[in-house]
């Protein structure tokens, strides 16, 4: 059904059109913005009056992989949601796998440098499944420095995997620190060969561990300024830490040589892994600022008691989700590094929102198509609140973006990042006529984030209306429970 979206405050951050204006949506695209449009027969009409029409946020880098994780996102403003940092392989299973069960929103994954080591190192068949990609957390065998020919089988497997629709190449090289760097410039020649973008955790700053075979922001605009590729750092928030100016400063420095980098942040204090990461073994959490006690597991909400327990876990259980204090929001410095984070000039918001479970007694996790989701949903907050608490925090409260700016860093700039790998992504993320009608509009008085650390599965408020394809996910504020327009976003090296 062709939409009329009537009386909006109409915010393109491709044409920089900020109006109120009428907005019409036809075969699942944008038609026409202007004042006072014709109603075409048997249009629905929308009023806007009072609310923000924007491109629905794409986030670069999610986890959820589920109908519940889906919802919570919606219900936050996105419209797609790409697991590109960790990444799924078989790609194509991944893709199946989403299709054949629905989704409200548009997905994508990476080629996963993690699980194609896995395959070269340890013979390991991949299964497109992020629960059985964390239990490698714990198996040093992977995270090793790779033989000439474990390396050209890994390789060559994430070559087939960004010929079978992988959006770029997804490096965990925070989980393999200790491997050999020229490894890392083999992925971004690779990356560079097709034009596709990578996507890391970066191995560990130096501050934090004196020991590591190169400064991780450094290994990252090395391999950009060598190889040319779009090199993308993941989280920079989380990796740097409050080294965060330093970091800014030498990625600024490196973007302004030409070099091909972009950045992305959230705005929460702690961050979300399998407990058996390697960064979280006991004799590094001092390099982070941390003790076990920072540490607390998803499931149970057991907060680490000492080195002991830590140990414990990680050995039994190293894809255990946990959820990890690295700044004190409640401190005005560390907010302070947070903001500096997302302030950075355009730096890109992405939640690394991950999945949402409800473990039973026996200590299963299984998801859930309900909605209201059921209580006692185990998550971090940022799966449901990363972009309304970022647009609450430089919006409303510090005034530090523009309702356009915002609408920029989470929807205009993502997209923008996969133009040349995933061309489909060119009629997202604006709001030119042609492009596809990915559309949130939003209440600027009520946009808040509502979820905690103790209740994670809050949806944000403000979400009045949201389209994916032209199809409405969310509609007078609630989630349509039959909406299942998502779509594949393919890369095309």
């Amino acid at each position: 059904m062709d939409t009329l979206l009537r009386g909006g405050r109409v915010i393109d951050p491709g044409t920089d059109r900020d109006a109120v204006a009428d907005l019409l949506i036809a075969d699942g695209r944008i038609a026409a913005i202007g004042a006072d449009l014709a109603v075409p027969d048997d249009a629905e009409v929308v009023d806007a009056a009072g609310l923000v029409v924007g491109p629905g946020f794409i986030d670069l880098h999610s986890h959820v992989h589920s109908i519940a994780g889906h919802r919570l996102q919606a219900m936050d403003g996105v419209t797609t949601a790409l697991d590109l940092e960790a990444g799924l392989m078989p790609v194509a299973e991944a893709i199946a796998r989403a299709s054949a069960d629905g989704r409200p929103l548009n997905y994508g994954f990476s080629a996963s440098w993690a699980q194609a080591r896995a395959l070269a190192h340890l013979d390991l068949a991949p299964v497109a499944d992020l629960v059985a990609a964390l239990g490698l957390l714990g198996d040093p065998e992977w995270q090793r420095s790779s033989s000439p020919a474990e390396r050209r089988r890994w390789l060559a497997a994430l070559e087939g995997e960004l010929a079978a629709g992988a959006i770029g190449i997804g490096v965990l090289m925070g989980y393999a620190p200790r491997t050999d760097p020229t490894e890392y410039l083999e992925v971004a020649r690779l990356a560079a060969a097709a034009n596709a973008p990578t996507f890391t955790h970066v191995r560990e700053l130096v501050e934090a561990d004196p020991e590591t075979p190169i400064d991780g922001t450094e290994e990252l605009v090395r391999a950009a300024g060598e190889t040319g590729a779009h090199m993308h750092h993941c989280h920079v928030n989380s990796t740097s830490l409050r080294r965060i100016d330093r970091v800014l400063g030498l990625l600024e420095r490196t973007q302004a040589a030409g070099s091909r980098v972009t950045v992305e942040a959230y705005p929460y204090g702690a961050g979300s892994t399998g407990v058996g990461a390697y960064f979280l073994a006991p004799e590094k959490l001092a390099g982070l600022g941390i003790t076990p006690q920072s540490i607390v597991l998803v499931d149970t909400g057991e907060r680490i008691a000492d080195v002991g327990r830590l140990r414990e876990i990680r050995a039994t259980d190293p894809g255990a989700p946990c959820i990890v204090t690295f700044l004190d929001e409640d401190d005005p410095a560390d907010r302070a590094h947070l903001r500096r984070s997302l302030a950075y000039p355009d730096s890109i918001v992405a939640s690394d929102a991950m999945p949402v479970a409800w473990p039973d007694p026996a200590g299963t996790r299984h998801d859930s198509r309900e909605w209201p989701l059921p209580p006692g949903g185990r998550t971090h907050p940022r799966t449901a609140g990363t972009f309304a608490k970022s647009i609450r925090l430089m919006v409303r409260e510090s005034g530090a973006w523009s309702w356009h700016e915002a609408f920029r860093r989470c929807a205009y700039l993502p997209a923008r990042v996969l133009d040349a790998a995933a061309p489909s992504m060119r009629a997202k993320g604006h709001l030119g006529i042609g492009a596809d009608a990915d559309l949130v509009l939003i209440d600027p008085l009520s946009s808040t984030d509502t979820a905690t650390y103790l209740d994670p599965t809050r949806p944000s408020a403000g979400v009045r209306h949201l389209f994916v394809g032209g199809t409405p996910v969310v509609r007078d504020g609630a989630l349509l429970t039959d909406a299942y327009p998502g779509r594949a976003v393919r890369g095309e090296p």
